[in-house]
């Protein structure tokens, strides 16, 4: 055909019926079909004909289940499921077909189709759930703000097209929602989780509680109050009660008015056992306003002497600091030093050359937090591993000048045989997840132990080091520590026998002797608070049960009053025997009198566990136990907090009203919670600090 010819744009239209076909202009079809004529001489046979009118369409949805097939030349109608064959009608007709179909066996067994299981695993131990699955959109939703909540996701997530997508392709069923509404269900998971640790702690006698202040990058303060109780089934748990903000100055009677005011909202303010706190002097304050008015109410035993605990981790901060300060010019030469390695790929690879050649089996640096001495401790005792690279590395690259002498090393290497002592103790404070009270007071001992013997040191760094540490120790632990002593006593494998053999190492004699009578005198009188609290408790339901039991013989006095008159005798005799045959000794006695509980050295040992176990045995000092084994001796979950908060709180989302800053991390740890969730507080300890793993030499 050639390129100039007229060409004629095709024509789609259907037809319902061929009778229909009205042609208007006869001349017009005589055109097309001699241009089609001619088409067809150069196309392609293969190819399909687009002048071709379209077939006609199908609507009924019959269709849906039967195809078209020729059979010896004629095409007739086939059921996909049994494969019947069908005439084909010239109207088109789709009522056989619709017939054959509610006849047809096989398709009536497909309509009968196997459900989607779900299975609903449960922890180690427990019985998987199995269930017929079946879309929940609420269900969708609650589980999307509990992700957006703990794994502390932004808002517009939901907003996110592939995530849309890989909901779409998990579910057909999923509709997309917008940021404000991913907020709202957060809030609202906020609030029903808020709810029910309300009544969770209304069935807890009594609480702990830590608080700390924190500066965002917003530049504004935060103040967290957390909680810390012992349940009914003995396990320690923690829940953040606020994370609100705390408008400047910072004094003690702010802060007093803020704690009073939160433990009012949760209704503990009758509850609260011991507040621990880091040693700033608005805290002194505030404790002592808070102490004050918790005695006038009566609400503290011993006249709140365990009330106010000071932050043991803050405390050893401090002591290691002023000792390190000793040598803070060795500590700045290995730090800056590491910083210099660290600005250059090609500086580490030669590093690591010098270090293959020298034969070192040693492959990571570290870079601290200077405000954080155990950090400071990992860096030094790395770099002494180094310490002839250092050396030669310094020889080979004349702008590398920070290269201690040897004897600096040995002054580095002395320093962590002291360190590590204490770095035991900070291992134990923020490696577990709720360390009980009854653990410090032998790491205590141990620190005051090693100062005493590091003051008579040969060396004179050490010496003085120590004497500035062991001034700071005495400071803060010259004065019995009620706490740590009694959790100490509370601690099966200890009891007054580890008191009576490290008091007399901590302090003078004299002042042992003391400090041991003491401790027992307080521990009795704690006893005896609980003891009085109990018997009332008894008292109170013998008499709710008398009522109930005139109560109910009201209603039937005649049916069996001889077995009834037998039933009364039998239990008064048995009250008036419980009154006459009491213990010539209390619980407290016999407790410290049998001898030390010696565990299982293959089993770690748990406190609380075994007081679980005694409860029976020991039905008030468990109390006691349960109260006082709670109490934190440090502020590191307060820290943890923090950190969530300063992931919550970036610069991208700096905007954040403070409202919906506590929600989100109070809705993070309650939800933590709910599943059962720990969160490691090493690892919150451990942000900032800098792990450099040496490359492969070349």
């Amino acid at each position: 055909m050639e390129s100039d010819s007229h060409e004629l744009e095709p024509i789609e239209e259907e037809y319902e019926n061929e009778d229909s076909l009205e042609i208007s202009n006869s001349a017009t079809v005589d055109a097309t079909i001699e241009l089609v004529q001619d088409t067809a001489i150069n196309e392609d046979p293969n190819e399909k004909n687009v002048y071709k009118r379209k077939p006609r369409r199908k609507t009924s949805t019959v269709w849906n289940h039967f195809e078209q097939v020729e059979v010896c030349g004629v095409k007739k109608n086939q059921c996909k499921w049994c494969k019947s064959k069908f005439t084909i009608s010239k109207s088109s007709c789709t009522s056989t077909l619709g017939r054959h179909l509610e006849s047809c066996l096989k398709y009536a067994g497909s309509k009968k189709k196997q459900k989607v299981l779900s299975v609903e695993g449960k922890e180690s131990g427990g019985v998987d759930i199995i269930s017929n699955f079946q879309f929940d959109e609420s269900k969708v939703r609650e589980l999307l703000a509990h992700m957006i909540l703990y794994h502390e996701y932004p808002f517009r997530i939901v907003e996110h097209v592939l995530f849309n997508k890989f909901m779409k392709a998990c579910t057909p069923h999923w509709k997309k929602i917008s940021r404000a509404t991913a907020k709202s269900l957060c809030f609202a998971t906020y609030e029903f989780e808020k709810k029910k640790l309300k009544t969770l702690l209304n069935r807890v006698p009594k609480v702990n509680i830590t608080t700390d202040m924190w500066t965002s990058c917003q530049k504004v303060s935060y103040m967290v109050v957390t909680c810390h109780f012992i349940d009914s089934e003995w396990r320690l748990n923690r829940r953040v009660l606020n994370f609100c903000n705390i408008p400047p100055p910072h004094s003690g009677l702010l802060i007093t008015d803020a704690l009073h005011k939160y433990f009012r909202d949760w209704g503990i303010e009758s509850k609260v056992c011991s507040i621990t706190v880091d040693n700033a002097k608005a805290n002194d304050v505030a404790l002592r306003h808070l102490r004050d008015v918790f005695n006038m109410r009566k609400s503290l035993v011993v006249g709140g002497k365990l009330f106010h605990v000071r932050c043991c981790a803050h405390i050893t901060n401090l002591m290691v600091q002023d000792g390190l300060s000793e040598i803070g010019d060795i500590v700045d030469c290995v730090r800056d030093g590491i910083k210099f390695l660290v600005a250059s790929e090609g500086r580490l690879k030669q590093f690591t050359e010098t270090a293959k050649n020298l034969h070192l089996s040693s492959k990571k640096l570290f870079l601290d937090v200077p405000t954080r001495w155990n950090s400071t401790y990992l860096m030094l005792s790395a770099a002494y591993e180094f310490k002839d690279v250092f050396s030669m590395y310094g020889y080979n690259d004349h702008q590398f000048i920070w290269v201690p002498s040897q004897e600096d090393w040995d002054k580095v290497k002395s320093v962590c045989e002291l360190l590590g002592v204490f770095n035991r103790v900070t291992k134990i404070v923020s490696g577990s997840d709720y360390p009980t009270s009854n653990l410090f007071l032998p790491e205590i001992w141990r620190m005051k132990e090693v100062l005493i013997n590091k003051c008579d040191d040969g060396n004179d760094y050490i010496r003085s080091m120590a004497h500035r540490m062991k001034a700071k120790f005495d400071k803060y632990w010259g004065e019995c520590n009620l706490l740590m002593a009694i959790a100490a006593i509370l601690d099966p494998r200890f009891k007054l026998v580890f008191i009576r053999f490290c008091f007399p190492k901590i302090y003078q004699e004299a002042e042992a002797t003391k400090n041991i009578e003491y401790v027992q005198r307080i521990l009795k009188e704690i006893y005896n608070v609980y003891l009085h609290e109990h018997n009332l408790n008894l008292k109170e339901q013998d008499l709710a049960s008398k009522v109930q039991e005139s109560s109910s013989s009201n209603r039937s006095v005649c049916a069996v009053h001889d077995e009834e008159g037998g039933v009364e005798i039998r239990e008064s005799f048995l009250k008036s025997a419980e009154t006459v045959l009491q213990p010539m000794k209390s619980e407290l006695e016999m407790y410290l009198e049998e001898g030390v509980y010696i565990p299982n050295k293959n089993i770690e040992f748990n406190a609380l566990d075994w007081w679980k176990a005694n409860t029976l045995k020991y039905n008030v000092l468990s109390k006691v136990a349960k109260d006082i084994l709670s109490t934190p001796i440090t502020t590191v979950t307060s820290e943890s907090t923090f950190s969530a908060g300063g992931r919550v709180i970036d610069p991208h989302r700096a905007s954040l009203s403070t409202e919906t800053v506590q929600k989100l991390l109070c809705g993070a740890d309650w939800v933590r919670s709910l599943y059962g969730l720990k969160k490691k507080c090493g690892d919150d300890q451990n942000e900032g600090e800098v792990e450099i793993t040496l490359p492969e030499a070349i």
